[in-house]
Formats: C-alpha cells, structure tokens, sequence
C-alpha cells in the first residue's frame, strides 16, 4: 500500500501532511511512503529526514501523484500552472486532506468524477471514537493559541499585570467570543500570558469549560436553541443575534482585546461586533477575527489584513496553523495517521459505511458524492450526473 505525499503549492500553505516520526510509524506497519522531494522544507522537515524514516523521495510530481494508492494533503488539490492537481491522481486512488466541502462543492464533484474516494478532514464526526483524527481540532488549538499571541504583538500596552516603583500597571482586558477549541485555547493562552478574561459562546453548556481554562463566562438567556450537536454551534435568527450583540456591546466597550472564533459550518460567520460597537472601543485596542476567511465575524475585517477603524486594529488572519508548521504538521500528521490505520486492515482498504467515522468523513465514492448538503448546494443537473 503507497502513501504520497505532495507538496503543497497553496500560497502561505507550510505545513506538511505526514512529518517524518509518522512516516517512520507507517513503514514499519508495512506501508510504503513516497515523498515528494522539498514537501516538508517549509515546515523545517528536510528530505534526508524522510529518507532515514524510510520514505522514498520522488521528484517528479506527476509520478507521485499517479502511483499514489492513498494520497494525503493539507489543502484541497488546486490548479496551478494551468493544470488542475486532482488530474494527476488515478482513478480509484484515495485522497484524504481538507477539502472545504461545503464552500467549494464544485471541486468535490470533479473529484468524484475522477473515480476517487475522498475523504475531508473537516467532517470527522466530533466524538470521542474519532477524537484523535479529529483535525480541525488540533488546528484550531494552534489557530486560538497565535490568535492571543497576535493580540499581544500588536496590543500598545502590556498583558500582565506589574506591580513596579513607577506604579502599578493594571492587566489587560481580553474578550473571547466563541469558546469552541479555539477558543478554548485562546482563553488558556491569555491567562497564562497575565491577562484578566471574559468569554461568551451561544452554547450554555460549555460554561464550565470557559471557567475551567479562567475565564467568566457571560450569561445571556436566548429563546431558542443553539446547539447544532457535534460539538457545533447552531446559526440563530438575527432576533436573537441582535439580542447578543445588545449584551456584548457593554463588554466590548471594556475590553483591551477582543478575539472572535464563532462560525457555523457551510454558512457566512455570524457578524458579532458591529461598526457601532468598535466605534465605542478605546484607542489602541486589537481585534483579531478568526472567522475571516468565513466573512468575518467583525465589521471592516479583511481576510489577510490588518484595517484601523477609530483607532482599533482589526486583524483578519488567515491560516493560522500554518505559521506555526512544525507542530501543526506534527499533529495534522498524528491525526491522518489515526484515519489511515482506521481504514486499512490486513494491508487492504476496508470501507464500512455503516461506520459513523467512515460515513461521516467519505464525501465521494464510486463516482458519486455521497455527502447531501453537498449535493444540495450544486444545480440539480450536476449532482446526479457523474462522469466515468
């Protein structure tokens, strides 16, 4: 069984799908890892390190591609130099990365008509089966730990607070407004950096967690529900959004730092901080919109950018985990190498749909996409035509 691995071609994309120490795990399971030579330079894993875990280096991308029995990526196949990536894949091979399913259907329909089972990582059930191939995450834990270093890098004055001869300098004020695992880890992060912290997610049942990395959490009684399951938020009526926002603006007023993380899965961020509500910040304070490749949960984010609006920096980061890629690469690489053993037995794959980890994850198969709220987000006409 071949495991490839590409390099990825995506701009500001460092990480690698499989770091040495897990292809030296999967070699000695009998798998046979092929590497495209310079696949982990940019996230510090040099070729030779492949090599003495004992992967073969291949230098021409097309040959990888093609022999590949299960090729692992970071981001979606993309088109570069007029030629689309998936086209280089073989039929009834395996390609298992981020996919963006939801925001990008279109390439899963190419993918299907290619006669490729793919798998994306972003719909591995959240449970605890499957908890250790759950890759969004162990990126978002990286995501909401340098979204609070960011907040600290540009914030004008300090997190902690400093009892010194000059006097006392008071901590600094950090709101967190979504308390999935990013930010979880965007609390964790600024606690331990000093910081006194607030947070607010729509889901009532994750107080105690927001209390047990050192945050209070902000009560706000809705009237419907906001659960989605799965560990998700659910999209809510602009009602009840504009009853958050109401709440929130009081809170945002006080604070130094304000780090939102709230997004609903195929859906536009829900905006929380309104144009009015940055008016009515202090001067020098930092925002940092984790949603923004999503919209944005901010008014004036920009995906990429950093925009001043009355005085308070708005920071719209994309791709977070990629500019930390020795750790991300190490625990995305932890995370496939779960999924692969997962699916394959005795040296064959094995694919139960029956299996919740396997249903769930599987978005194409047999030349068709197997995934609904896909299919519903395509004309009629091309979901239910494959090509063979």
């Amino acid at each position: 069984m071949k495991i490839a691995v590409p390099r990825e071609k995506e701009i500001g994309e460092m990480r690698v799908a499989l770091v040495p120490d897990i292809v030296s795990r999967l070699t000695k399971k009998g798998f046979q890892v092929l590497v495209e030579t310079g696949a982990g330079e940019a996230a510090h894993f040099h070729d030779q390190n492949y090599i003495d875990a004992g992967a073969e280096i291949i230098t021409d991308t097309k040959q990888l591609w093609q022999e590949a029995d299960i090729l692992v990526k970071v981001a979606p196949p993309g088109e570069f130099d007029g030629e689309a990536e998936i086209n280089s894949l073989r039929p009834g091979s395996i390609l298992i990365s981020f996919l963006d399913p939801l925001r990008n259907p279109e390439n899963i329909l190419k993918i299907a008509q290619r006669q490729i089972t793919a798998f994306s990582m972003e719909l591995i059930p959240r449970t605890s089966r499957a908890q250790s191939m759950d890759a969004l995450s162990s990126q978002a834990n990286i995501a909401g730990h340098k979204a609070t270093l960011l907040a600290a890098a540009h914030l004008p004055r300090m997190f902690p607070m400093m009892t010194t001869a000059a006097g006392t300098i008071p901590p600094a004020k950090v709101l967190v407004l979504g308390a999935g695992v990013a930010g979880l880890q965007a609390i964790a992060t600024a606690r331990r950096l000093g910081a006194v912290v607030e947070a607010f997610d729509i889901r009532p049942t994750v107080k105690e967690e927001v209390q047990s990395v050192g945050a209070k959490f902000i009560d706000i009684p809705l009237q419907e529900e906001t659960n989605a399951g799965g560990g998700y938020a659910k999209e809510v009526s602009n009602n009840t959004q504009e009853v958050i926002r109401q709440v929130l603006t009081e809170h945002i007023k006080k604070a130094d730092v304000v780090i939102t993380t709230a997004q609903v899965q195929g859906k536009k961020a829900p905006l929380l901080v309104t144009e009015d509500m940055i008016a009515q910040m202090k001067r020098g304070s930092v925002i940092v919109d984790l949603a923004a490749e999503q919209g944005g949960n901010c008014a004036h984010t920009e995906a990429g950018k950093d925009v001043q609006y009355h005085g308070v920096t708005i920071i719209g980061p994309v791709n977070l985990p990629a500019s930390l890629p020795i750790d991300s690469s190490q625990m995305y690489s932890k995370n496939l190498q779960t999924l692969v053993q997962y699916l394959v037995k005795d040296g064959e794959i094995e694919l139960n749909f029956d299996d919740d980890i396997i249903d769930s994850a599987c978005v194409t198969h047999a030349g068709e996409i197997r995934n609904s709220r896909i299919k519903d987000l395509l004309p009629s006409q091309e979901s239910s035509v494959i090509s063979y």
